[in-house]
């Protein structure tokens, strides 16, 4: 999995980036299915937006983002919902795939 992060109108210090990687384990159960983690933190006047984009190895890609005033409530929203959004696409392969055993194995 490579993981890249930009800030628009946000210096991305080391405070930031050790959140950041802080929170990167939650994804761990998903890293041999995730090609890229594109992640974004802007920021318009005292609002933070922080955006990600997952490009699965199966060709899907997901785009989630995030509005709040503190940048690390931000960061906990977005892998809130990163958790939901990865989980449900990895449970869609996971059920496509079985359904093609179950149709393999009837035609036998």
């Amino acid at each position: 999995m490579t993981v890249e992060t930009k800030g628009i109108h946000v210096e991305i210090t080391k405070r930031i980036q050790d959140y950041i990687d802080t929170k990167m384990p939650r994804l761990d159960y998903a890293k041999d299915l995730i090609v890229n983690f594109l992640l974004n933190i802007s920021r318009e006047k005292n609002l933070f937006k922080v955006d990600a984009t997952i490009n699965f190895r199966w060709g899907a890609v997901k785009h989630v983002g995030v509005e709040n005033y503190d940048l690390t409530q931000g960061i906990d929203g977005l892998f809130d919902t990163l958790d939901g959004v990865v989980e449900k696409e990895k449970s869609k392969v996971k059920d496509h795939h079985g359904k093609h055993k179950d149709v393999a194995a009837e035609e036998e």
